[in-house]
Formats: C-alpha cells, structure tokens, sequence
C-alpha cells in the first residue's frame, strides 16, 4: 500500500466518508467501486471525490487534501509511485515541492519525468551524490568503466556551487532541465506496465483523439470504464488493437483474423485469466484440446479453457498401445504380467470408454457433462479440411 485515502462527496458530505486503501488491488476493484457508488461518488471521468485526508509514505501528497480527484487517478499514481525505487521517491517529492506541485495530473505527469532530476540528501557523501548525478545527467546509464572513472567529489562540488538547487525538505533539487510534459491529459492515462499481464489491448474511438490501455485479465468494470473515458457507449464502438501478449498466435487468431478483437474483449479477459491462472502442465493440455477441438468462436475458445479439468489430456502419443502402456504402467502390475498384457487392446478399450480421440498433439477426451462443450468436441473435421487458423506450434 502506498497510500490511504479518506474520501467523501464534496456537494453530499451527508453522504458520509469512505477509506480506501491505494493502489487498489484487482480482486478489491470492483468492491471498491461498489463503496463509493452510494456516496454518488467514483465515476470513470468525473473528479467527483473530495480526499478528505491522506495517510502516505509520501508526505508531499497531503497537498492533495480538500481536493477533489478521480478515484482512478489515485489507483494510477499510487501503482506509479508503487514502482519506483528509493532514488526515485526522493526526487519525486523533492521536484514537486521544488515546482510547486499540488495537483493530481501535475503529480501524475511528474512521475514520468521526475526521474530527470538530481536530489542531494546527505551532504556527508559528495562522492556518491557526484556520482549518481553523472548517471542522472547521461539518462541513467553509463558503461561501467566510464562510471568507475568519475571524480564524484568534484562532479557533486560543481553542482552545488553552480547555485541552480532549490533546497526542500525532500533534499536540494537539481532539475537539470527537466520539463514536467503532459503524459497524462487529465482523461486518458498513459500506458504503464503495473504487473505481469497475459495481454494488453489499446482501446481507441474512432475520429477522436487519446487512447485507453486495457491489462488482461482485469476486473470486467475497467473494460466499461474505459470504454466510458473514451466517450463511447460499447467496445463495439470502439477500435481495439492487441498491443503485447503471452497467448500463443493460434489461439489469438480467432480474436484477430475471425473475428472483431474489440466486440470480443470480454472473451479475452476471461481467457487471459485461465491462462494466468494455469499450473504446471495445464498450458499444453489446453494447447491440445484446442488443437483437437478447433473451436470456431473466442467465446468456445474460452469455453474450453475454464473447463480443462475436465478433460483428459495425455501429450505426445499417437497410438492406442502408447496409451494402453501409460494405463498399465499406472496400474503398477508385475513385469511378468505386463510382458503378457494387450496394451494395444487395453488401450483402445480405454479411448472407447472415454470417447477420446488421438490427435497429432496427443490423446484428447472430455470427461464432462457441459452440452455447450459435447457439442465443441463432437464435431467432425474431415482428412481433407484445412484447420481454421494454422495449429499451435
């Protein structure tokens, strides 16, 4: 947690006070939403939340007490300030105490640009400050020989007497030029990486300028509230572009040559969180059935992914008496026995039971009960047909 937030509705202070923790986690997001909406508070596009007080580990966001915010705009800054590391903390508040910051897109656009700057906190260690700044000033990196070779006494000296540092309770601000651009626009928030996704999909409207990043899986509000940043009604409206992915192309295919990625987004989230989701061996098992199954829709995709418990799923064999020597082999039976054993039928017998079929990814049976599914899997595809989208390598 970076910070605790206070809020209430401005224009209904009857409507009482809610608090909430920042950044807000998945799991808690759609709850969270769900507090402040009868406060008549926490709109997509609205600064409709008053921060009534503020508990942080960074004491400059107090300016933002008595105003009032969108409750995504503290969520994007708090997984903002949640990513830097300690040098980067102190020149964050050093600069905005040194630019007279109080706004949250000011705070916002700072975290991107803050990084610029040099901030001296400890005037006992010139050799280091000198360093570091060197580092600042060449964009963060240095070959290591040329780093080892910098006098960071006489670097940090220069610096201090070139009279151009501001002094705050953050430190003493070098901005070295830095200018506070306007990455954040006030609406649209500008694509940042928080954590390990499965996909990432730029939303945009047609004719209309920004975009909105959408991190899958996520909670299925943000799908709407972003559709809703974009002035649009549905994702339908919108045009949706895949802009990075860990779901293997095969399966993507069907979102992007098929079908509309943006009328099928909600598909995609729910697929993105099967695959986040999956353990150990599940990743080829789902590869399998689909290849075996070839669904036809995003949403059969899907489908199949939420139910791959049920299915039985053996990689790499072809043959019924391959089959047959795993069962047997599970059946822990004597060496003797086995030497006298039909795999090949006891195999085959097994497929028949099962109603499981062999593929050229391996043997393939559903186990379950769902029609939606039966139906998937009883389709027929004939030697002759061409497969839809290509096959998973």
């Amino acid at each position: 947690m970076i910070f605790k937030a206070i809020l209430s509705n401005k224009d209904k202070p009857g409507y009482g006070q809610v608090t909430i923790p920042f950044p807000i986690p998945d799991g808690e997001y759609d709850h969270t939403i769900d507090l402040l909406e009868p406060m008549d508070i926490g709109s997509p596009t609205a600064q409709d939340c008053r921060v009534e007080a503020l508990d942080s580990e960074y004491p400059i966001l107090n300016r933002l007490v008595t105003q009032s915010v969108n409750v995504d705009e503290l969520d994007y800054l708090a997984k903002r300030l949640d990513s830097f590391c300690q040098g980067e903390s102190e020149k964050f508040q050093a600069m905005a105490s040194k630019l007279g910051l109080s706004d949250i897109k000011d705070f916002i656009n700072l975290t991107f640009s803050c990084q610029q700057a040099t901030v001296i906190t400890d005037f006992t260690k010139l050799e280091q400050a000198g360093k570091d700044h060197a580092l600042t000033i060449n964009g963060g990196g240095m070959p290591v020989d040329a780093f080892e070779k910098v006098d960071g006494l006489s670097v940090a000296l220069d610096l201090i007497q070139s009279g151009t540092g501001t002094v705050t309770p953050y430190g003493v601000a070098y901005g070295n030029g830095m200018k506070l651009e306007q990455v954040y626009d006030g609406r649209h928030f500008p694509a940042f990486y928080y954590e390990d996704r499965m996909a990432a999909v730029a939303l945009s409207l047609p004719g209309q300028e920004g975009k909105e990043m959408l991190y899958f899986p996520c909670p299925d509000s943000k799908i709407t509230r972003a559709v809703q940043r974009l002035g649009a009604s549905s994702p339908a409206e919108c045009e949706a572009v895949l802009d990075d992915t860990d779901i293997c192309d095969a399966v993507l295919g069907l979102f992007e040559d098929e079908f509309q990625l943006n009328e099928h987004l909600d598909a995609l989230n729910r697929l993105a969180r099967c695959y986040q989701g999956f353990q150990d061996d599940d990743l080829e098992k789902f590869h399998t059935v689909f290849d075996y199954a070839w669904p036809q829709t995003p949403e059969e995709a899907v489908y199949l992914a939420e139910n791959l418990r049920e299915f039985t799923v053996v990689n790499g064999i072809s043959t019924a008496g391959e089959y047959g020597q795993i069962i047997a082999d599970s059946m822990g039976l004597d060496p003797g026995v086995l030497e006298f054993l039909d795999v090949q039928g006891l195999g085959q017998r097994r497929i028949d039971e099962e109603g499981g079929q062999l593929g050229d990814r391996g043997y393939v049976a559903y186990k379950g009960s769902l029609p939606k599914i039966k139906e998937i899997m009883g389709r027929q595809i004939q030697p002759t047909q061409e497969p839809q989208i290509g096959g998973i390598s």
